[in-house]
């Protein structure tokens, strides 16, 4: 494959999508990219979102592949204590992925899915998404800095709640998502976690790397530890980054946007 073909990224401006834009750009593929707002101007845009069915399928005309990582996020409704045995976010993305395929099994489609942790990194985008604001709140954020950051402090938070992890970086992610389009022998569904790391194991990784910053003094509750595979994606040839060099990429692309003060 030359690189010449042209490919769908749905939610482009995203988070997670824009890597993708970028990393087809680097290896010569044209884009067709479905946003919101149509200022970002990197590819060919079309302005639509999950809703609209004819928008989506403008996008999707003339392209040999189609990168599907637009999903609604959660809103700003406050969460419930205790918190309800479901979450919508969740089994929306499981829908979808058994809808998918069930619906190319019956048409012929090829359809692979690539199923990441919590996605961290550095961001290309200008607005701030949710994973982003966990490695910022353990960084001791300052509360002016974004509106999905909950601070208990005037300088950062005082308590942070014990979260078992597994993350893996945008990035990688992005590597991931291309790899299972290039290779003809991907099929079905890829684990893509690359660390089991709780919310203390972050601080220890963080204070041996930024020693200066104001971390959380005390971690409450407790959990398990989950661990994910992903052994078949690495079978196919994907590898990782190492944890410390994403969190050093992500808290100095934190500096220079201004997300986080250094001490």
């Amino acid at each position: 494959m030359d690189g010449k073909e042209t490919a769908c990224v749905t939610g482009a401006g995203g988070y997670q999508a824009s890597w993708v834009v970028k990393l087809l750009l680097s290896h010569g593929y044209k884009v067709h990219g479905t946003v919101r707002d149509p200022s970002f101007r990197e590819s060919e845009l079309f302005k639509t979102d999950l809703q609209d069915f004819d928008g989506l399928c403008d996008a999707i005309v003339g392209c040999t592949g189609v990168f599907h990582v637009a999903c609604p996020v959660p809103s700003s409704t406050p969460v419930q204590d205790p918190e309800p045995g479901y979450n919508w976010y969740s089994l929306a993305k499981t829908e979808a992925e058994s809808l998918a395929f069930e619906y190319a099994a019956e048409n012929g489609i090829d359809v692979v899915t690539v199923c990441p942790s919590l996605i961290i990194g550095p961001m290309l985008q200008p607005t701030m998404n949710y994973s982003s604001a966990l490695l910022l709140s353990i960084s001791r954020a300052k509360p002016q800095m974004h509106k999905l950051i909950k601070i208990n402090q005037t300088d950062g938070l005082e308590k942070m709640e014990y979260f078992d992890l597994t993350v893996v970086d945008v990035r990688d992610v992005a590597e991931a998502l291309l790899l299972v389009y290039l290779k003809p022998e991907a099929k079905g569904r890829y684990i893509c976690s690359s660390y089991s790391a709780s919310t203390p194991l972050l601080i220890e990784k963080l204070k041996s790397l930024y020693p200066n910053h104001k971390y959380p003094k005390q971690i409450t509750g407790q959990g398990f530890v989950c661990k994910l595979s992903s052994d078949k994606l690495q079978k196919l040839g994907w590898t990782y980054r190492a944890l410390e060099e994403t969190l050093v990429d992500t808290i100095e692309d934190y500096y220079e946007k201004g997300l986080l003060e250094k001490p």
